[in-house]
């Protein structure tokens, strides 16, 4: 599969992962996380489909496309490692779902992250909260959910926070 066609599945992937949490989490209150802002699109597609909410969005350092920038507000800015652990006290079992876009070209980089934000999604979500990402942050506890039915196995997950009795 060449490189254009990986990424062209992995956004349909992403795509319709992020469609089905939205529809899932339509009547669950709470904000949403955003990890990894990039150029923007998933933010907008999140605004675009969860109208309303209050998005907070994480980054490294902000490049997005200037429409698909949030107010300061709602920017964590800096490392991961740094703000994932200040929003998680402020926002402790509060929201409602994680969408978690950082993925590279380093899987062992990529592992690690996953780990520490698989860590923190236990503290973030409220229960029956949902986490949608790219690569695989299965966290206890937790159950993975099914994907919609034309995204394959391993291009994303969805999981569901698994102790609120359902």
């Amino acid at each position: 599969m060449s490189r254009l066609d990986i990424n062209i599945r992995r956004l349909k992937a992403q795509r319709a992962c992020l469609n089905q949490a939205a529809e899932a989490i339509r009547d669950l209150p709470g904000p949403i996380f955003e990890l990894g802002l990039g150029n923007g699109r998933t933010y907008d597609h999140l605004r675009e489909v969860l109208p309303g909410r209050e998005i907070f969005v994480f980054d490294r350092e902000v490049a997005a496309h200037p429409d698909c920038i949030p107010d300061q507000a709602h920017l964590f800015c800096g490392d991961f490692k740094d703000t994932l652990p200040t929003a998680a006290e402020r926002f402790a079992g509060q929201v409602a779902l994680v969408h978690a876009d950082f993925g590279s070209a380093n899987p062992a980089r990529d592992a690690r992250k996953a780990a520490f934000i698989a860590a923190y999604l236990p503290t973030i979500l409220r229960p029956g909260g949902l986490v949608a990402a790219d690569r695989d942050v299965a966290f206890v506890p937790s159950v993975a959910l099914a994907l919609p039915e034309d995204v394959a196995p391993g291009v994303y997950f969805l999981y569901r926070r698994a102790d609120d009795g359902r």
